[in-house]
């Protein structure tokens, strides 16, 4: 690695942990405690995780005479790499009052003092392809905050907002037409090469390796599912209809009453007789009804495929369609914080506003090898019952998204901001 990579990492390295201090700065030390759902994190514990990837991966194997901060932290945030020792668990992260945030920040600015130092006298390839993980990991953590403090908020019933200030007015004056665009599919490949001969040129190692596969002749919606068109499926009882839902979400339907998106609320002020929670606070679903939905599981998108007569495209014709169309979107630059409508010609929304849930399970391509040692716990080890989505979310951040990209969750997971895209054969 040349000094000119080097400096540039360095850079990268000081602008995300910024944008973490700066995401956080909103919340009060008892906001940055609340873990309000077993998916979510206390956003005090996602900065001290995120600091300790970079101790524990990267500093304390790297850096000559290192020393911990304090001992204890490589037990208290760690997340699930067992082969590194028992973890705490998760659902019991709201009960630790100590460390304080105080003391967490310490914990991020001894870990920055040393990693600012490593990189100045390193050149070493595995330690940049480790920085540029834990980068990454972090940027991944940063939107997590965001879904989280929004549940945290929704649950709390003074209903606080993160952001003051009303929504961006939308752009567009009327919702775009869906339209369908047809791929002729073939032979193509996906995924991404091997990053061995470039250590800045990241992926995660679930994106490996570039494949061959076949497509059929497909269609695809030009953008992602509105809340008006979402509300019609509400209006025409589709949660009460098993027909439309796989088994396992119908019997998740009735166990857990789902009636609606997660954030949605009847409300008669609003003449939709709805209000959407948001990290702006509430707003009147007719202010939103030509945004994306967002907040609805793999079966809730599935249903309401079925309910129109199609389908969920696969990650293959996903990535085959956003391959060729340019990265923008409303992501986490915009400071929208919430999904905007569609507004241009083409394949809209592929970028931002929403993950988008495919009919594509987690699993590795062919070919596919973890990361050795406690690394390939990051990935490897959650190919099993999660479903895939792609295109990132107005929280994920601009510099983090591609197109081979592959996040995953479980079916029934809701408070992540994902939404729906339609296919046809």
């Amino acid at each position: 690695m040349g000094p000119r990579s080097m400096s540039n990492l360095a850079l990268k390295y000081k602008a995300v942990r910024s944008m973490t201090h700066s995401l956080a700065a909103a919340l009060s030390p008892e906001d940055q405690m609340i873990q309000s759902c077993p998916e979510a994190s206390p956003v005090k514990w996602h900065q001290a995780h995120t600091t300790w990837f970079f101790e524990t991966f990267v500093l304390r194997p790297f850096f000559v005479n290192y020393k911990p901060f304090r001992e204890q932290f490589h037990r208290l945030f760690n997340s699930y790499y067992l082969s590194l020792g028992e973890d705490i668990p998760e659902k019991k992260l709201q009960s630790f009052s100590r460390p304080s945030l105080e003391e967490i920040l310490d914990f991020r600015a001894y870990v920055d003092q040393k990693m600012e130092r490593l990189l100045s006298q390193t050149s070493d390839e595995e330690v940049c392809r480790r920085v540029l993980l834990g980068l990454n990991h972090e940027q991944q953590h940063q939107e997590l905050a965001l879904t989280d403090i929004k549940h945290a908020f929704f649950s709390n019933p003074l209903r606080p907002s993160y952001k003051s200030g009303s929504l961006p007015k939308e752009r567009a004056q009327s919702a775009l037409e869906l339209r369908w665009l047809n791929f002729e599919g073939g032979l193509t490949e996906i995924g991404r090469t091997s990053n061995a001969e470039d250590a800045l040129d990241f992926c995660f190692d679930n994106e490996t390796p570039r494949h061959r596969v076949h497509l059929e002749c497909f269609q695809m919606a030009n953008r992602a599912v509105t809340c008006r068109e979402y509300l019609e499926f509400i209006s025409d009882d589709g949660y009460t209809h098993p027909g439309f839902w796989l088994s396992d979400g119908w019997n998740m339907v009735e166990e857990a009453g789902w009636e609606m998106p997660l954030y949605w609320e009847r409300n008669s002020d609003d003449e939709t007789g709805w209000r959407v929670f948001t990290l702006r606070g509430w707003h009147g679903l007719s202010e939103v009804l030509d945004t994306p939905v967002c907040h609805v599981n793999f079966f809730e998108a599935d249903a309401f495929a079925r309910w129109r007569g199609c389908r969920l495209p696969t990650e293959a014709e996903w990535e085959f369609v956003a391959d060729e169309t340019p990265l923008r979107g409303n992501l986490l630059d915009t400071g929208r914080l919430h999904p905007a409508a569609a507004n241009g010609d083409g394949v809209e929304q592929l970028f931002g506003d929403c993950w988008e849930w495919t009919a594509s399970p987690h699993v590795g391509y062919p070919g596919y090898r973890p990361l050795p040692g406690a690394l390939g716990e990051y990935n490897g080890k959650f190919m099993s019952g999660q479903m895939v989505l792609r295109g990132g979310s107005c929280v994920t951040p601009a510099d983090h998204v591609r197109a081979t990209y592959r996040n995953y969750f479980h079916p029934a997971t809701r408070w992540q901001f994902s939404g729906i895209r339609l296919a046809m054969d």
